[in-house]
């Protein structure tokens, strides 16, 4: 029998483009003679409706364009997510259409509640082994935790979540009621490597476990905003993969299936898998892909970048240059063109990245000729439109202002961080004037090595709508910009790649890199997986480093992050919207909460040794 998933990339509540999708799969199923066609959780909705999953009306309008897809599933069974309110209370169900009847909805039983996750804000979960028949709009319909025959295939579900609790797996109990297939529709946000991790421990686990055929079908595409799908469909039977499809696609819909011997697993179709895991690729074929969906989704005419010369910009200006690269080879220039709305007859990537990025290099008489050629060179070679302007007027005005009104000249032996956060300020107005002007995106460039310590000054290099790298740690962007010279042949990285790290704030003679101001990186680095991601104590991260670094650094380090991390929460609550793209972030609309006022580890901190 012919088994397949689909991944479709959704918009919240667009009914018409999510169901056109949504159909579209269908009937490329039906062309391909796929028999049992599983589509991702709460496709019909889109998983970022949030809040909205509490009103009824919504759930009433995804009913309705179920009743639509329905007429849609001729000669085919499908699964299709959508969330259902029941007694004033919502579900997160997947129902199953065989043949133009609805056969009955599975609904989520364990719901993810950590990391970017808030799924007990919306929904119930449901109690195992428990079924229903229930009058919905007026249609007698089973829901709760069934079990479905589909040409003598007993077909089961773990939605999501439901696959990663190891001690209460729906897979257990459908073992027990001799389940052959088991499907998965989710929406499983992207990190770097996690792709692995659902091959391992859901699919090929879950496969042998359970004696069955595992299908996984996820979301594709940046739905909402921050949260990035990547479109994995993986196929596997009795501890061993059958398919895995190519992530991270540009077009509306994928569709994967193979032909399933359910007796004779050894005569199962193989697929051959073209997937690349290496997360330097991954990386570029997500952060492309979410840029390229933001892009058309607000319906802006493009990107504006305050280009410094620095490794946070150049990675933003690469992603857009990527995201043009990487469309037109997926969906050609004619498509492209019309998606992006780039000027007819445009057939060159470099042309294409001039219409759709502006940038701009806004020099004081604290920025060096390295940086300024590093900027000017980066923007000829992916063909960004470039602009440099100087703001020292503009400081020299705010800062006259402020000598008049305290009635002393401000000086760096004193006044630091004041002279330091004035001209990074300054060049706010004017670049979000161009963003305006253009109608475009304005772009932020602060990593999430800045965002642990606060190192960036709001209202001026936070400065933006969107924040493309805020989830990524300073340490893998550098290591990721020396890839992209070479592997994606980016030559005009090169000069950025021979910079060392600086906010070029302080005069040129005080040579000011952000190491000396913070940490080396990768001790940042380090500090921040063990206090952030693995929740440890200051005492319990200095017994975790000790053996690999000096001790007294060490410590002066440790307390530099934790003191800098409590000052700063303040500042990664203003954070523009990021995406999530690593297995940590620190902004807490999409990982990590942390109060803005604290002790700021006082008692835990004078516990170092």
């Amino acid at each position: 029998m012919k088994i397949g998933g689909a991944t479709v990339n959704q918009i919240p509540f667009d009914w018409d483009h999510n169901s056109a999708n949504i159909i579209d799969a269908i009937h490329e199923g039906i062309r391909q003679q796929v028999k049992i066609l599983c589509l991702p959780e709460l496709c019909i909705t889109g998983y970022g409706c949030e809040d909205l999953f509490l009103s009824d009306w919504l759930s009433e309008r995804a009913w309705q364009e179920l009743l639509r897809i329905r007429e849609h599933c001729d000669n085919i069974t499908v699964s299709v997510g959508l969330p259902i309110r029941l007694g004033g209370i919502t579900y997160n169900g997947a129902c199953v259409i065989s043949n133009k009847a609805i056969k009955g909805i599975t609904l989520k039983q364990n719901l993810a509640r950590d990391g970017v996750h808030y799924e007990p804000r919306w929904f119930n979960n449901w109690t195992k082994n428990e079924t229903r028949e229930v009058d919905y709009h007026g249609e007698r319909i089973v829901v709760g935790d069934l079990m479905y025959t589909i040409d003598g295939i007993r077909l089961g579900f773990e939605i999501c979540e439901d696959a990663w609790r190891k001690h209460n797996r729906p897979g257990y109990r459908l073992y027990d009621r001799g389940v052959d297939l088991i499907f998965n529709p989710s929406a499983s946000h992207y990190a770097m490597g996690k792709s692995l991790l659902r091959e391992d421990e859901v699919v090929t686990e879950g496969s042998s476990k359970f004696h069955c055929v595992y299908v996984f079908a996820n979301l594709l595409g940046n739905e909402a905003g921050r949260m990035i799908y990547d479109g994995d469909i993986i196929i596997g039977q009795h501890g061993k993969l059958v398919g895995v499809n190519k992530r991270l696609s540009f077009k509306p819909y994928n569709l994967m299936a193979t032909e399933i011997n359910f007796r004779e697993p050894e005569k199962t179709e193989i697929l051959i898998s073209s997937d690349i895991k290496d997360k330097n690729e991954e990386l570029a074929q997500a952060l492309s892909l979410a840029l390229f969906d933001y892009l058309r989704k607000s319906k802006a005419n493009g990107y504006v970048l305050s280009l410094s010369g620095g490794a946070d910009s150049s990675i933003c200006a690469v992603m857009v240059a990527e995201m043009v690269k990487r469309a037109v080879a997926e969906l050609g220039w004619e498509k492209t063109r019309e998606v992006l709305k780039l000027k007819p007859h445009t057939e060159q990537w470099q042309a294409a990245v001039g219409q759709l990025l502006t940038c701009a290099y806004q020099g004081t008489r604290n920025s060096s000729t390295d940086t300024y050629v590093a900027a000017e060179e980066l923007a000829r070679s992916v063909g960004a439109a470039f602009h440099r302007w100087d703001i020292d007027d503009e400081v020299n005005s705010y800062t006259q202002k402020i000598t008049h009104a305290i009635g002393r000249e401000l000086k760096w032996d004193t006044d630091d961080i004041t002279l330091q956060n004035i001209q990074a300020r300054t060049r706010s107005p004017i670049i979000w004037m161009l963003a305006n002007v253009k109608r475009a995106v304005l772009l932020t460039t602060s990593n999430r090595s800045e965002g642990d310590v606060g190192y960036a000054t709001m209202d001026g290099d936070t400065s933006g709508s969107l924040a493309p790298i805020a989830g990524l740690s300073k340490v893998f962007i550098l290591q990721w910009l020396r890839w992209a010279e070479q592997a994606l042949q980016h030559d005009g990285l090169s000069a950025v790649n021979n910079l060392q790290p600086t906010a070029e704030l302080r005069p040129l003679e005080r040579q000011q890199t952000d190491e000396s101001d913070l940490m080396p990186y990768p001790v940042l680095a380090e500090i921040e997986r063990h206090a952030i991601q693995e929740r440890k104590s200051p005492l319990q991260v200095f017994e975790a480093m000790k053996t690999t670094h000096e001790p007294e650094v060490l410590k002066r380090h440790i307390r530099k992050f934790f003191t800098l991390w409590s000052a700063n929460q303040w500042k990664r609550e203003r954070l523009a919207p990021s995406f999530h793209l690593d297995d940590i972030n620190v902004d807490p609309r999409s990982w990590c909460r942390f109060p803005i006022l604290s002790s700021g580890f006082a008692a835990e901190l004078a516990l170092l040794p």
